[in-house]
């Protein structure tokens, strides 16, 4: 490791016209007097939603432990099998009166807590961990969280699933127990927000209209920086510009290609399905780039609302997710939702996970430094229910969760296991100790002994 004399504050920033943009991790960030100690890693935390439930035969592995085959439908996370926590037999506890289960399964996924029975604005769904990392962990970055999506719900209003609040279908982010955060689906807004916070509508506008990139005005500062570090740092910076520039463009093409088809983004999810792999990944490269500058530290995606009506002929499935999810365990149908089941993990493994294992950071990646929840807050979507639910633990927690193991974490009793039991053990590695959340019975083993 090369130690500059000159230590760089971890929240050195590049200045230009219009532009502030945060640093990744750099060898002069650390201080000389503590480079043989290193310093303590950032945990990070990420929440990844998938709607409608799985088919639980290709979901679960068979075999329990360390030296468990992974299941069809999580192939595509094998290269990070020694990243990864598996669980299953776990469950869901909610209302049965609220709506038709579509709706609390999404909205009470991170909080454990149970749905207030409404159609209207009084909601009610228990502040979620996210926003308690919030408040221990986000520190004094310029995010505090994110909070992303991939479908325009701005024009659902009033009940959306049966008796259910719009409001409890379009979030899984609660700042309070009535205060839903809504997700931003424009990666051009979040990317603005990240590193043209200090530009103008007018400076805004110009970039777009002129095909101009928010790095043009930072690289005299950029040049500047580079003559004050070492050689690795120089490469490390050299490629984080270039993996911004890189991302940004990917939106610029995004939106291109929407223009060119009389589209819009509020639209596109749904009308332009190609399109959903390039939204999906810029969303997924705006959550790595926050991680990666410490923008943000606690993010959360959608890949998907409960009750869309997205279809994925991409991968060969032309029906809606949500009808294909009714398959009346049809062997046919089954597949085609298993093969929509696998194609989100593999979004997930190679738009995410990959990156942030590529990406070096204190005594690590920044996979060893996360604390990644990835699932659904439904179990069997052609019954609509809430176990067994199974979700994935990825990262390595800032050098805190253990990893490579599979979990069945059904009681002696023969009962599942709250989801809030694991979200309470999630609170810990996070340094919040809390006696319960929502509707938690105890903590899962998921730190190292």
């Amino acid at each position: 490791m090369f130690i500059t004399k000159k230590h760089l504050p971890r929240r050195t920033v590049l200045k230009g016209a219009g532009a502030t943009m945060a640093l990744p991790m750099l060898d002069a960030m650390i201080p000389a007097a503590s480079a043989q100690n290193s310093a303590d890693p950032q945990l990070r935390a990420a929440f990844v939603y998938t709607p409608h439930g799985v088919i639980l035969d290709e979901w679960v592995p068979e075999a329990q432990g360390a030296d468990y085959e992974m299941s069809p439908i999580l192939r595509p996370m094998e290269p990070f099998r020694d990243s990864m926590q598996v669980f299953s037999n776990m469950k869901l506890n909610t209302n049965n009166s609220t709506g038709s289960g579509h709706a609390t399964s999404s909205c009470t996924w991170l909080s454990g807590a149970i749905a207030k029975d409404t159609s209207g604005a009084d909601v009610s769904a228990g502040k979620t961990i996210d926003q308690y990392m919030v408040d221990q962990i986000a520190g004094d970055t310029p995010l505090p969280s994110m909070e992303l999506g991939i479908e325009d719900v701005s024009f659902m209003v009033g009940a959306c699933d049966g008796t259910s609040s719009c409001g409890y279908i379009n979030a899984i982010s609660w700042r309070e127990d009535d205060q839903p955060l809504p997700a931003e689906i424009n990666p051009r807004t979040t990317f603005e927000r990240m590193f043209g916070y200090g530009s103008t509508t007018e400076q805004r506008l110009m970039r777009a209209q002129t095909d101009k990139s928010i790095l043009d005005s930072i690289m005299t500062a950029a040049a500047s920086m580079e003559n004050r570090l070492g050689i690795q740092d120089q490469a490390r910076i050299n490629d984080f510009l270039e993996n911004v520039r890189e991302v940004e463009r990917r939106i610029g093409n995004l939106e291109n290609r929407m223009r060119e088809q009389g589209s819009n983004l509020a639209a596109a999810p749904i009308e332009i399905p190609e399109l959903y792999d390039d939204h999906v990944r810029a969303q997924f490269d705006l959550m790595v780039l926050a991680f990666q500058t410490d923008t943000s530290r606690i993010a959360s995606l959608m890949m998907s609302r409960e009750l869309n009506q997205r279809t994925y002929p991409q991968i060969g499935v032309p029906e809606q997710h949500h009808g294909i999810s009714h398959h009346g365990y049809n062997e046919e149908r089954m597949a085609l939702h298993a093969l929509i089941n696998t194609y989100h993990v593999k979004l997930f493994s190679d738009y995410f996970v990959a990156k942030l294992a590529d990406i070096q950071d204190v005594n690590g990646s920044l996979l060893d430094n996360s604390m990644i929840l990835y699932g659904s807050g439904m179990g069997d979507g052609n019954v609509h229910s809430k176990e067994p639910l199974s979700n994935i633990l990825v990262g390595g927690g800032a050098g805190q969760l253990r990893s490579g193991h599979h979990t069945d974490v059904m009681t002696e009793s023969g009962d599942a296991t709250p989801n809030a039991n694991l979200l309470l053990s999630m609170l810990d590695v996070a340094g919040i100790h809390m006696d319960n959340l929502g509707f938690s019975t105890g903590r899962i083993q998921i730190a190292k002994a």
